[in-house]
């Protein structure tokens, strides 16, 4: 199996990490106090050791590295997770401290110059860049990829090519799959465009094709997720999912990994983009770099835990509703019960059938939608809690779990007896008739579009 290959500027980071209480005596700066020391790969090197985290292929880290004491420090920190092919280097290590104080950065510490003095290309690294199955550029500004050899060895890669500019580095060479700026880098480099939104950020991802001669440009935007761009037709727009709280750093580093991991693996670029964007939200929300070294946990169910959602709500006092039906084309009328039902209480749960329940329920030409994506559809609406899927002819066995304090219908029910009041009379629950919209139906919608 062909390994990842990471090419680019090593740097150590080290966080200093104390606590404050007091301000010093003579300027109003907080004195640090019980500092903790925590070491961590930086640039190429956390890129590369977050590329060996989401895959099983060997990683492949080639970098200036000399033998400096911030080298050998780096060098620990990497051995037994990427194979290090080292540019012979006689510049000193970058070091990166950052002074925090719980999670906030005090002031950063920049050692080891800006620019790295090197030799040649080492003759294994030119052959692993060449027979990688991917190939990371992590640019950090200090020389590495504007170095011909490297440039040249570059241009030969055999798999897809991803580079991660840097405000002072080498432009990518042509051949380059994919480049991803973050906005502010692409901003710098298209000046001319002006603005923040969306129509601004893709005319300088087309732009940015234009002027480097590349496949593709993903802008990424920090939370607002990123913007795919093929430098013509609509550009694609990945939404980052909300992370609450998190360290940001390293995130650029962490969706550079994950999109090389994925087109290593046969990915089209929109869809190791949109891998990225989620695999740099969850590394953001598991601690950013300072977690760098945690076990990625596999991501959290789109649908909340009904059990914790329900014992939450009752724990507070509030009211469960619960309401059900097909729903196989979302239409106006179901949405005005949803919202209805949603109003009678403090969550709601909706009951659907499954897709054999539908068959037996309204013939073999129907469901018209399966129910993942039924379930999918409701769940994005803002008054939907949670989906259930039940599999029975009616939804007795699934109110019997739920044991909602409400459960609400809405048609042409009312003065009528819902088959449902009996089950929910056992715990002291009421089945309730809202309001219909006339007019709104799915077997409607159906037999219009036969016409």
């Amino acid at each position: 199996m062909s390994s990842v290959v990471v090419v680019g500027d090593a740097l150590l980071d080290v966080d200093l990490i104390g606590t404050a209480s007091r301000l010093t005596p003579d300027a109003p700066v907080p004195v640090v106090e019980d500092v903790e020391t925590r070491e961590r790969p930086g640039g190429a090197a956390l890129a590369a050791v977050l590329a060996a985290a989401a895959t099983g292929r060997e990683v492949v880290l080639v970098t200036p590295l000399g033998d400096d004491d911030g080298a050998a420090r780096l060098r620990a920190l990497l051995d037994g997770r990427v194979q290090v092919i080292a540019i012979p280097a006689t510049s000193q290590t970058p070091v990166k401290q950052r002074i925090r104080v719980g999670d906030h950065s005090v002031a950063r510490l920049d050692s080891g110059g800006s620019a790295a003095v090197f030799g040649a290309l080492p003759a294994a690294a030119a052959r692993a860049i060449r027979d990688a199955a991917a190939v990371l550029v992590a640019d950090y500004g200090r020389g590495t990829t504007a170095a011909p050899d490297v440039r040249a060895a570059l241009s030969a890669a055999r798999g897809p090519v991803v580079w991660d500019p840097h405000p002072r580095g080498a432009d990518p060479v042509p051949s380059v799959r994919l480049v991803t700026p973050n906005g502010a880098e692409a901003a710098r480099v298209v000046p001319d465009v002006v603005g923040s939104g969306l129509a601004a950020v893709g005319a300088r991802a087309e732009a940015l094709i234009r002027h480097w001669g590349v496949g593709a440009v993903a802008v990424t935007l920090g939370s607002r997720g990123a913007l795919l761009s093929y430098g013509e037709g609509a550009p694609m727009v990945v939404p980052a999912v909300p992370v609450t709280g998190g360290d940001a750093c390293g995130a650029g580093d962490s969706f550079a990994a994950a999109v090389t991991v994925a087109l290593a693996g046969g990915a089209v670029t929109g869809e190791a983009v949109t891998s990225a964007v989620a695999a740099a939200g969850a590394f953001v929300a598991r601690g950013g770099a300072s977690a760098w070294d945690a076990v990625p946990t596999p991501p959290a169910a789109v649908a909340p835990d009904v059990s914790a959602l329900l014992a939450g709500v009752r724990t507070a006092g509030g009211t469960v509703v619960a309401t059900g039906g097909c729903f196989d084309l979302l239409h106006a009328g179901h949405v005005a019960t949803l919202r209805a039902a949603r109003g009678l209480g403090d969550c709601l749960v909706v009951c659907i059938n499954s897709d054999d329940s539908v068959r037996r329920l309204k013939g073999p030409s129907r469901p018209l939608v399966t129910a993942a994506d039924r379930a999918r559809v409701l769940e994005a609406l803002e008054f939907v809690d949670t989906v259930v899927v039940f599999d029975e002819d009616t939804p007795a066995a699934v109110l019997d779990q739920l044991r909602p304090d409400v459960w609400a219908k809405g048609g042409d029910y009312a003065g009528a007896d819902l088959p449902e009041a009996a089950v929910l009379q056992r715990w002291g629950g009421q089945a309730v008739v809202l309001p219909y919209l006339d007019g709104h139906s799915t077997t409607a919608l159906v037999e219009r579009s036969r016409v």
